[in-house]
C-alpha cells in the first residue's frame, strides 16, 4: 500500500475542510500554540516511516500521557490496577466530580482526569524517581533521549489545576490517593506537559501494536495485557466521543487537548496526528478527521 500518496491526500482534503475548532484556553500556556499547526506520522511493524506536514515537531502531548503511565503502572501491578480505576466508558466530562462522587472514589476509568491521577498516585509509589523514571521510559520506547517536559506548560497547568486538585483531595477522601496530594498532582502536572512529536508518539506506542514488545524487542507488557489496554483506548481513549471516534475511524487510541491524537491497528501500524484545534469534546478536529479519511481510504481498521 502507498501509505505517503494516502497521507499526502489526507492532508491535502482534510486542510481543504471548513472547520471551526479552537485551541485550548484551559491552559494558557497550550493557548499560544499556533493553530495552524499539523502534521501526520505514520509507522509500520515492517518498519516503513511516513510522515507529512509537522510531524516532526514537538507538542504538549497532555492525556496522551495518560496511556503510557498507565503501562508502566500494569506492567508492575497486573491485575491489581483495577482494584482502584475501573475500565468502563464513562460518558460525562473527562473531569467530573460527580460521576466520582456516585461511585464511591472509584473513577470509571484510567483515562479520565479522575482515573490518571489515581494511576499517577501508583507511579509515586511504584518508582523512586517518579519523573526521571517516565521520561528515561518515553526514552526508551521512542528512541529519543531528548524528550522531556516543558516547565511552562507545567507550571500553567498547576496554576489552573483547582477542578484537578479538587478531584486529587476527593479521591483522597475516599482513601484512593496514598501519598502526599501534592506530590501526586506534581507528577500529573509533569507528565501531561510532555512534549513530543508525531513520529516519536507513533514510535512510543509501537509496543501496542506488536503484542507488547518494542522494535527492539523489549517486552513492555504481555500480549494479554496489551490486548487489555487496547481494548480500554478503543472504549474510553476520547473521553465521552470514544463512540464516535470507534464508529468513523475503528482503531483504538488516545487523544489530549494539546491536540495530539496516537491510534493503532494491531500488527499493522501505529498513526499519529496533531493539530491543536479542538472540537467541543476536547479532540483534535482536524485530527480526527485525517484519521476517518486514512482508515476509509485504506480500508484498515479493526472492523
Amino acid at each position: 500500500m502507498h501509505f505517503q500518496s494516502i497521507l499526502n491526500e489526507v492532508y491535502t482534503e482534510v486542510l481543504a475542510m471548513n472547520l471551526d475548532g479552537k485551541v485550548s484556553e484551559s491552559i494558557p500556556e497550550l493557548s499560544k500554540i499556533n493553530p495552524s499547526k499539523f502534521g501526520i506520522h505514520l509507522t509500520t511493524l515492517e518498519g516503513g516511516n511516513f510522515g507529512i506536514g509537522d510531524s516532526n515537531e514537538r507538542f504538549s502531548i497532555q492525556s496522551v500521557s495518560k496511556t503510557l503511565t498507565l503501562a508502566m503502572a500494569f506492567s508492575k501491578l497486573g491485575e491489581k490496577v483495577w482494584e482502584r480505576v475501573d475500565v468502563e466508558p464513562s460518558g460525562d466530562p473527562f473531569n467530573s466530580l460527580v460521576q466520582l462522587e456516585y461511585e464511591k472514589g472509584i473513577p470509571r476509568n484510567p483515562f479520565i482526569n479522575a482515573g490518571a491521577i489515581v494511576i499517577a498516585d501508583m507511579i509515586v509509589t511504584l518508582y523512586e524517581n517518579p519523573k526521571e523514571d517516565f521520561l528515561d521510559f518515553l526514552r526508551a520506547i521512542s528512541g529519543s533521549d531528548t524528550i522531556n517536559y516543558n516547565p511552562r506548560v507545567a507550571q500553567s497547568e498547576k496554576d489552573t489545576g483547582f477542578r484537578n486538585r479538587a478531584l486529587a483531595n476527593f479521591l483522597k477522601s475516599f482513601g484512593n490517593i496514598e501519598n502526599d496530594v501534592d506530590e501526586v498532582l506534581d507528577f500529573y502536572f509533569h507528565q501531561c506537559s510532555v512534549e513530543m512529536s508525531c513520529k516519536e508518539l507513533a514510535q512510543a506506542f509501537y509496543f501496542f501494536a506488536n503484542a507488547g514488545k518494542t522494535k527492539e524487542g523489549n517486552q513492555i507488557l504481555t500480549e494479554s495485557q496489551t490486548k487489555r489496554l487496547n481494548a480500554i483506548m478503543q472504549t474510553c481513549g476520547f473521553y465521552d466521543e470514544s463512540g464516535e471516534f470507534t464508529y468513523k475511524v475503528g482503531l483504538p487510541g488516545k487523544s489530549g487537548i494539546g491536540g495530539g491524537i496516537v491510534a493503532l491497528f494491531p500488527k499493522e501500524f501505529i498513526i499519529a496526528t496533531w493539530n491543536p484545534r479542538l472540537n467541543e469534546k476536547g479532540n483534535s478536529e482536524l485530527g480526527m478527521h485525517a484519521l476517518e479519511l486514512f482508515t476509509t481510504k485504506t480500508g484498515m481498521s479493526i472492523f
